[in-house]
């Protein structure tokens, strides 16, 4: 069963968390919400999905949840989903229903993140996804062309989670089993915090790595590049610093080790889940949601890319490490796959980030980091 979109479709109870998604719901483990949601059901939650909310009234579909609100980033980045390099509004989203712009706000993750928080100011919000990660700490934003600030501050959201979600998750939910609240959540690999400019001297003591602050880089280029060099220099687990920044409004953003990355019996966990491995049958009548047709009967291999090239952002958001699935694992999606009733005899392609390399460009990587 898909999970559900509105109050109507739950058993009348408060969800335990909501998660808002910046795509059209689709059950399939190439979207982030999917899987997320779904590993969030597998321990034992409850959760609720809001596709594309744009009124107030849409996002109060369901009651606020008992724990907190999630915002995923969606697929691609709302940014550049929305418009050309030349900065020309695009004409279609094939994330969308019916494949047109319209459903998805600029920056939707501040958007939607603002908006819970005038809403239901009293709910934390947590925040994820490739939007969310490529923002954690102040940055160049092409579109204003201007210098903006993290968008933990921006947004005012509780936590958030960089990289990929999986780990970081698996141990919020630990520690929400055991009675931690969200918002006392600090120390979680793969999450940035917000903390007090009062802690300044005791982040100093701890020995953490001071990144030039917002108003640094914004009167000076080169304080830009360094800070950018020390936090792509930092994205692996076994030899990163916790690193933080002060903001333009005093807060400062720390970022705690990156979280370790998925072993192989963790990735055929994540695969193996219930996805319905379509789109919700509610966009049924507006022609479906074209993104699926790409992807419903591709197979993800493996995750990270050593290649770490420097126009791509695969090494600050899913790293460069080699994550990868057992043939077991894989051998068991294709027999799944095989059986829907749109299977055409073939697999449009089996392969991750860096193509066909499903091992570690070289074990002392995977002994010191790379």
């Amino acid at each position: 069963m898909f999970l559900p979109i509105n109050k109507v479709e739950t058993s009348g109870e408060a969800l335990d968390f909501i998660l808002i998604a910046s795509d059209a719901y689709v059950d399939h483990p190439t979207y982030g919400h999917a899987v997320i949601s779904r590993l969030i059901e597998a321990e034992g939650f409850s959760v609720g999905i809001i596709p594309q909310p744009l009124t107030d009234d849409e996002f109060k579909v369901f009651d606020q949840p008992k724990i907190a609100y999630l915002v995923s980033g969606g697929v691609v980045d709302s940014m550049v989903n929305n418009y050309t390099v030349a900065k020309r509004k695009r004409d279609g989203d094939v994330y969308s229903p019916p494949s047109k712009q319209g459903k998805r706000p600029d920056r939707q993750v501040t958007f939607y993140t603002k908006t819970l928080k005038r809403l239901f100011p009293d709910v934390p919000v947590v925040i994820g996804g490739i939007e969310a990660s490529l923002r954690r700490f102040s940055h160049y934003d092409y579109w204003a062309d201007k210098i903006m600030p993290s968008i933990l501050t921006d947004s005012g959201a509780d936590l958030l989670i960089y990289g990929m979600g999986e780990n970081p998750f698996w141990d919020i939910l630990a520690l929400i089993k055991r009675g931690v609240p969200i918002t006392k959540i600090k120390n979680v690999r793969g999450t940035s915090v917000r903390c007090n400019l009062s802690e300044l001297d005791a982040l100093r003591q701890k020995g953490y790595v001071e990144l030039p602050s917002y108003n640094d880089i914004l009167s000076d280029k080169i304080n830009y590049a360094k800070a950018f060099k020390v936090e792509s220099s930092n994205t692996d687990a076994l030899n990163a610093d916790v690193l933080y920044q002060i903001q333009n409004n005093g807060e400062i953003v720390l970022q705690n080790l990156p979280a370790y990355p998925l072993t192989t019996a963790q990735m055929d966990k994540i695969y193996a889940l219930p996805y319905m491995r379509s789109y919700h049958p509610s966009y049924e009548n507006e022609g479906g949601i074209k993104s699926i047709e790409e992807v419903k009967f591709s197979v993800t291999s493996h995750r990270g890319c050593f290649g770490s090239c420097s126009f791509c952002a695969i090494n600050y958001h899913q790293g460069r490490r080699i994550q990868k699935r057992s043939d077991e694992s894989i051998i068991s999606e294709i027999e799944l796959l095989t059986t829907d009733k749109d299977f055409k005899g073939y697999i449009h392609d089996l392969s991750g980030p860096s193509a066909n390399f499903r091992e570690p460009s070289c074990y002392i990587h995977c002994k010191n980091g790379v």
